[in-house]
């Protein structure tokens, strides 16, 4: 903080949600974040009535690719905005669930898309598949952070509408959720329908060569690393897990050659903004999470609530 010309002092810039000493922080500035969250479409798309949700209130079919961006934007905003810029897209997604609602077609009943079962899956879906594209493509990161990791996203769940006290708050926990919704999960003609637009997106006349050059190969590695029961519920056979974390590692490699002030700009500049309002000693270095030296308790709400040491959550006010 600096004095000014009056006395008074200057306030601190503002962290975010989660703040540069946050696993976040680190994690979600890789590239592989791409491929985990195409990951996360194809789990999400295997709990029925979840899925409904997407492909009966929007133009996924006319408009996919839009989608992608506004979600990307919003994990960028959630990650590396201000905690007032979070609060806002948080407060947008939560009232445009309360609007929707989706039909069962089996037994014709009409439910809302903000169902706390239907928005926790989403979450713990991409939870899930960001931490394990991350320490599947050589990112070295030990079970202590990696349930940090786990801990701190109550805070974006809480964004969402959820409690977070209800939430994962543990890679075990995690596993034991999934165990528990498994007999929920089927793929439906919406799942099939997110898994053909997934393969064969539609693209301009110009870019199908590139959509067969290098999509199809990112969506079949982000579709390889699903866990065993999803590979059956789609009914393709499921890859040899050495062989699929070896790509990982190869394709985080190769994708980490390109300049990082490159690839930060998707989702727009969130990173570098970021970096220009708390410093350039904020820019994110995942590997640096190796020993855990580098995270510490600090700024960011999610360190301030029970994404820290801390024992409440706070309800922002």
């Amino acid at each position: 903080m600096s004095e000014t010309g009056t006395g008074a002092t200057d306030p601190a810039p503002d962290p975010g949600l989660f703040g540069p000493r946050s696993v976040t922080w680190q994690l979600h500035s890789d590239p592989v974040m791409w491929i985990a969250g195409i990951r996360a479409l194809y789990l999400q798309a295997l709990h029925p009535r979840a899925v409904r949700g997407v492909t009966q209130n929007s133009d996924f079919r006319r408009d996919a690719w839009g989608r992608l961006r506004r979600t990307a934007g919003f994990v960028g905003t959630i990650s590396y905005g201000t905690t007032e810029a979070a609060e806002r897209a948080g407060a947008r997604v939560r009232a445009i669930h309360r609007r929707l609602t989706a039909t069962d077609p089996a037994t014709g009943e009409r439910y809302g898309v903000d169902e706390t079962g239907l928005l926790l899956w989403v979450h713990c879906a991409e939870v899930d598949s960001y931490l394990q594209v991350v320490r599947r493509s050589g990112i070295p990161l030990g079970d202590a952070l990696a349930d940090r990791y786990v801990s701190e996203h109550r805070e974006g769940a809480r964004l969402v509408g959820l409690d977070p006290d209800q939430v994962p708050a543990t890679t075990a926990e995690l596993a034991e959720y999934f165990a528990q919704v498994r007999p929920e999960l089927a793929c439906g003609p919406e799942a099939r329908e997110i898994d053909d637009f997934l393969r064969r997106p539609p693209v301009p006349a110009l870019l199908v060569p590139a959509r067969g050059l290098l999509w199809r190969r990112v969506a079949a590695l982000a579709y390889a690393s699903l866990p065993p029961y999803a590979h059956e519920l789609y009914g393709r056979p499921a890859p040899d897990p050495e062989t699929v974390t070896h790509r990982l590692t190869a394709t985080g490699n190769l994708l980490r050659l390109i300049p990082a002030r490159v690839r930060w700009q998707l989702p727009p500049k969130h990173i570098l903004r970021a970096m220009a309002r708390l410093g350039p000693d904020t820019r994110p270095a995942p590997y640096t999470l190796q020993d855990g030296t580098a995270i510490l308790d600090g700024p960011g709400r999610a360190q301030r609530g029970d994404g820290g040491d801390s024992t409440r959550w706070r309800t922002p006010g």
